[in-house]
């Protein structure tokens, strides 16, 4: 499919989505997210496909959503459209693991988009922001939700009520990415760390996805329960049989997501 404003490609059984608008530093339009949307969906239901990367230029992942369309609308235009929902959360709705691969201005948006993901790796120049603040409103996709629960109360309080940014080794400090890379191997490593996803068990490490997440809705009793049924249900699979025979015979599993 050709799109305007994404680009896809697949690496083996690995597919990047690009966020393109140059011209806008990537800005989140409605159409954009639409394009988007549509591309996870593919990723998702192409059984090839074990991991799927996000990202966006050197100089911005997403400088933040389409100002210029938002703001002409009415309290009764975003709550009739139910703004910023409809496509936004579909990155949260996906199985397969989805990396964040954070290069320049995460602001916003852009910001918010990188949280939905899995993980976030951010390049030595990444920048991360909530500056809604100076703009007269607040976060809409997350920014006061997840990035409270990722960094805690302090700093999240502190970046939404001054809307000032953080650079990449403060994000890696506070929990915000998984770890930094070199700007010059940037993609390189990024693409390492999704095939090294995509190489295992596409069942089992949707399980692991589904437990993790569950640490976030629920208390540490129920998400124990949860965890211990997933972990149960795993030996109902050929993959684990396979993982662990392979194992004992100190040669690589050969999974067959089954």
């Amino acid at each position: 499919m050709n799109y305007e404003y994404i680009i896809t490609q697949k690496e083996g059984n690995i597919e990047i989505i690009t966020l393109n608008r140059p011209k806008a530093l990537n800005a989140l339009c409605g159409d954009l997210m639409k394009e988007l949307a549509c591309a996870l969906n593919g990723a998702e239901n192409d059984d090839n496909i074990g991991c799927i990367i996000l990202t966006g230029s050197e100089k911005a992942f997403a400088a933040g959503a389409d100002i210029s369309e938002m703001a002409p609308k009415s309290f009764m235009d975003v709550y009739q459209e139910d703004f910023i929902t409809t496509d936004w959360e579909d990155v949260t709705k996906c199985r397969k693991p989805v990396i964040a691969a954070v290069s320049g201005y995460a602001l916003g948006g852009g910001c918010e988009l990188a949280m939905m993901c899995d993980f976030i790796l951010a390049s030595d120049t990444a920048k991360f922001g909530q500056p809604e603040i100076t703009i007269g409103t607040i976060p809409g996709a997350g920014g006061t939700q997840r990035l409270t629960r990722l960094i805690g109360k302090s700093k999240a309080m502190e970046m939404c009520l001054t809307g000032r940014m953080m650079d990449a080794d403060e994000a890696e400090r506070s929990g915000l990415v998984s770890r930094i890379i070199e700007s010059d191997k940037f993609m390189d490593e990024v693409k390492k760390t999704a095939s090294k996803i995509a190489s295992m068990s596409k069942p089992i490490a949707m399980m692991a996805k589904e437990s993790v997440n569950k640490a976030y809705e629920t208390t540490l009793k129920e998400g124990l329960s949860f965890e211990r049924r997933l972990f149960h249900a795993s030996f109902a699979t050929e993959d684990q049989k396979e993982g662990m025979q392979a194992f004992t015979e100190k040669r690589e599993a050969k999974f067959k997501d089954k």
